[in-house]
C-alpha cells in the first residue's frame, strides 16, 4: 500500500470520526498540500526513518511551497506530528513492521517574539474605541482588560456574561473554516484544552461598557457588524485599519491580549492568578512567555530602592 493510500484511509476511518472537524480538516490540507507530493509514492513498509528525517530536513531548507523558503518549525512540527499519528496506527494494524517516525528529530523550535502596546498606544486606542460609532470594536476594550483571545472574543454570547456577578464564562472558541463541503464558514468550538475554559472576573472600569453594548445589542453574540457575525480574519483586518489609522505600528490582534498580562503584571498580579485568567495549562507557561515583562518589572521595583540612598 502506498503513503498516500494509507493517509486516505486513515484520515477518513480514524481521525474524521475521532477528532475536531478543526483537526480533521488540519490534516488533511497537510496531507494534501506536503505528504502527498514528498511521500505519497513510497510504499509505506519501505519509508524508513532515515527517509522520513531527510524529508523533514528538506522542509527546514525550502519548504515552503509559495516561495521556496523554509518552513517555519511550528510548520514542520504540526507536519511531523501528522507522519507519527499516522504511522502510530499503521503500525498498530501491522501496515508496517515497526513505528519508525517516532524516531523523527523534531527542529529547534523558534521563540515567538511577545509584542504589546506601550502605555501610550493603549491609551489612544482605548480613547478612538469610546469615541468610534462602530459597536464591533468595543472588543478591542474587553481584550485588553480580560486577555481573551480572538476567537474566544468573538465566540462570546451574551448568555457567557453575567453582568450582576460581573464574570466572563469562557467555554468555547470559534475559527475560520470550511465545512465538509468546502464552504466557508464560522466554526464554533470547544477550547482546545480544559485549562481554557475558565471564568474571568470583569475588571470594574468595563462593567458599564459591557451593560450598555447589552443594552443596545441586535444580536446573541457580544461582537457583531449591526446584528451579524464577524468572521476572524475579518475582524483582524478592521483592528489592522484601525491601528493604521491611529498611526500605530502595525501588531496583529494577539498583542491586546499580550498588552493585558504585561499591564497585569506591571500591577503586580501574581503569575498563578495571571496563567489561569489568561487559560493557560501551568503557570510555568505564563512566567516563560512574560519572563521579560516580570524582569522590567523588578528593575523598576530595584531602581525604586536604589532611590533611597
Amino acid at each position: 500500500m502506498k503513503y498516500q493510500e494509507w493517509l486516505e484511509e486513515w484520515l477518513e476511518n480514524y481521525i474524521k470520526p475521532a477528532s475536531k472537524a478543526r483537526t480533521y480538516l488540519r490534516y488533511r490540507e497537510i496531507a494534501e498540500k506536503h505528504l502527498r507530493t514528498g511521500l505519497g509514492d513510497y510504499e509505506i513498509e519501505e519509508i524508513t526513518q532515515p527517509i522520513l528525517q531527510k524529508y523533514i530536513s528538506g522542509l527546514s531548507i525550502n519548504g515552503n511551497l509559495k516561495n521556496g523558503k523554509p518552513l517555519s518549525s511550528n510548520s514542520v512540527s504540526s507536519i511531523i506530528s501528522v507522519i507519527q499519528r499516522s504511522f502510530k496506527m499503521a503500525a498498530l494494524l501491522g501496515y508496517v513492521p515497526q513505528n519508525c517516525a517516532k524516531m523523527i528529530v523534531r527542529p529547534r523550535k523558534d521563540e515567538k517574539e511577545i509584542t504589546c502596546f506601550t502605555i501610550a498606544e493603549q491609551k489612544k486606542i482605548e480613547q478612538r474605541v469610546m469615541q468610534t460609532k462602530k459597536d464591533k470594536m468595543f472588543g478591542v476594550i474587553i481584550c485588553l482588560y480580560t486577555g481573551l483571545r480572538i476567537g474566544e472574543l468573538l465566540a462570546l454570547t451574551w448568555e457567557d456574561i453575567d453582568l450582576s456577578r460581573g464574570i466572563i464564562m469562557v467555554t468555547k472558541s470559534c475559527h475560520d473554516g470550511n465545512d465538509l463541503n468546502g464552504t466557508f464558514c464560522k466554526v464554533i468550538e470547544p477550547p482546545k484544552t480544559s485549562s481554557s475554559k475558565r471564568i474571568i472576573p470583569i475588571p470594574k472600569q468595563i462593567l458599564p461598557l459591557l451593560r450598555n453594548m447589552k443594552k443596545n445589542s441586535k444580536s446573541s453574540t457580544v461582537i457583531s457588524n449591526n446584528g451579524k457575525a464577524i468572521s476572524v480574519r475579518s475582524y483582524q483586518r478592521s483592528f489592522e485599519l484601525f491601528l493604521k489609522r491611529l498611526e500605530i505600528p502595525h501588531k496583529g490582534f494577539h498583542a491586546l491580549r499580550h498588552t493585558f498580562a504585561t499591564r497585569a503584571l506591571e500591577c503586580g498580579m501574581d503569575v498563578k492568578t495571571l496563567s489561569e485568567i489568561l487559560g493557560h495549562k501551568s503557570p510555568v507557561i505564563t512566567l516563560n512567555r512574560y519572563a521579560h515583562s516580570l524582569l522590567e518589572h523588578k528593575r523598576e521595583m530595584m531602581n525604586k530602592v536604589g532611590k533611597l540612598f
